[in-house]
């Protein structure tokens, strides 16, 4: 099976055309930069295209290199063929290549252009241009997104409902990120996973954060450096914390990426990361050891490192959950400084992992030390409605009840045309991804659901231009 669909996705890859496009600087302020423009990567694929009568499918990139959400979204692709769309990868602006500044992209004050606003904007510019150019004036937008991604692709719906005709949002966490819901929820649900395929599995990684803090307590740092084979012996309260920090990264991301076959997304990924690390949990000979060969699934996957560099596997952010690595992890961290907010924590007691808190006041002195920002709880629930979407329509909410992220997402539809979809056996955005022999039943399901809802939008948008 695998050279079959690897030669698949090679198809797939070389028929997509990488291209970039003169993209405003500030869409929001005539003054600051007159016409300033910066070159915005996207890739086009017309391989299907019905040319100047199918739909366009749009995909609002979200926090990473563009290439990388191209290869992990296979379904807009597949979907495309079967409707005759034209397909467009857009890069969001201080991500990947998209760098309005350059290498000073991320120097204050050159960072501020980084908005949702602008980034949407972005969007907006490019497929209204992109449209003439292609004499496309004709052709239905519906957006597509993964995450942050999907959040962009409900935002666009509801910014820009004259230019965009519907949203496929999968695993869009637009709740907890606008604030609303409960701080305690996401490693509470990191947690379920692992209980869900045995308690005794949420036992052992409990026990073991316990153990760790004990000689954190009694300051054995040696012990501690021999148990997780660090490459140099932590020190200072700061060092165990980010320790603590890249151990529990490692569960957030494995729950998020438990698909049914391996992956190299955000890393590689053997098929069930859940399972394995609970197998590997309860087989260890010490629970300690036990946790360092866990978390070695996610930073040592292909088995070549012989330590753990704390500092450089994982880099703490303003969002608990992880903000990746290199210049996009200075991105995202600007905007879980702004306007994203992820004050999420853990506490040994309603989760597996250590307490570490991320409260408000915290977020804030990190944000006004590191990026001379102060953040504005309470504006994105503002500028793009957080629960109150009734008036809104033509969105697709999916999610996968594996996923750490479901909760902070709409779980019921709330219109006939705001509909919630949801995959017992989905981790993060399964449904974006290409068909794989190993899907469970309840994604090809949910990928028929949505095909069809976009059918009828795409139909009835068409009959209306007509």
């Amino acid at each position: 099976e695998v050279p079959h669909s690897q030669e698949r996705e090679r198809q797939r890859l070389v028929e997509q055309q990488e291209k970039y496009f003169k993209q405003v600087l500030d869409h929001f302020n005539y003054n600051s930069l007159g016409n300033g423009t910066y070159d915005q990567r996207y890739l086009i694929t017309d391989q299907s295209w019905k040319k100047g009568n199918g739909p366009i499918f749009f995909y609002t990139g979200n926090e990473g290199d563009i290439w990388e959400f191209a290869r992990n979204t296979g379904f807009i692709t597949e979907l495309a063929a079967v409707q005759g769309a034209l397909v467009i990868f857009a890069e969001h602006r201080y991500y990947g290549k998209s760098l309005p500044f350059g290498k000073d992209s991320f120097n204050i004050p050159e960072v501020g252009l980084l908005t949702v606003e602008q980034a949407l904007a972005d969007y907006a510019v490019m497929i209204t241009e992109l449209k003439e150019e292609l004499g496309a004036q004709k052709c239905p937008v519906i957006v597509f997104g993964g995450s942050y991604g999907g959040m962009l692709s409900v935002y666009m719906r509801i910014r820009y409902p004259n230019i965009v005709t519907g949203a496929l949002a999968a695993s869009a966490p637009i709740l907890s990120t606008a604030g609303l819901g409960d701080s305690r929820q996401f490693f509470q649900d990191v947690t379920a996973d692992f209980e869900k395929f045995k308690p005794a599995c949420r036992d052992a990684v409990q026990g073991a954060f316990q153990k760790l803090n004990t000689l954190a307590q009694q300051k054995d740092y040696r012990g501690i450096q021999s148990a997780f084979s660090l490459c140099k012996t932590p020190s200072t309260p700061k060092d165990i914390h980010q320790l603590m920090g890249l151990l529990r990264n490692a569960f957030t991301m494995m729950a998020m990426l438990d698909y049914p076959y391996s992956t190299h997304f955000m890393g590689s990924m053997p098929a069930f990361p859940v399972k394995v690390a609970c197998e590997t949990m309860l087989n260890g000979t010490d629970l300690m050891s036990a946790l360092r060969d866990t978390v070695g699934i996610v930073y040592n996957s292909t088995g070549q490192l012989t330590c753990y560099d704390l500092y450089s596997l994982y880099v703490e952010c303003a969002d608990p959950t992880g903000c990746g690595l290199g210049f996009d992890s200075y991105a995202w961290d600007y905007q879980a400084c702004t306007e994203i907010e992820m004050c999420y924590e853990s506490n040994n007691v309603t989760d597996m992992f250590p307490p570490m808190a991320f409260t408000e006041q915290q977020r804030e002195q990190y944000c006004s030390k590191r990026w001379g920002v102060v953040p504005r709880p309470g504006w994105l629930k503002t500028q793009y409605w957080g629960d109150d979407l009734a008036t809104a329509s033509n969105i697709i909410f999916s999610n996968g009840d594996l996923d750490p992220w479901a909760n902070g997402g709409i779980r019921k539809s709330l219109s006939p045309s705001l509909i919630a979809i949801n995959i017992p056996e989905g981790a993060h955005h399964l449904d974006l991804r290409e068909s794989n022999p190993n899907d469970p039943e309840s994604v090809i399901m949910a990928r028929k659901e949505e095909s069809e809802i976009i059918a009828r939008w795409v139909k009835a948008a068409m009959k209306e231009s007509s």
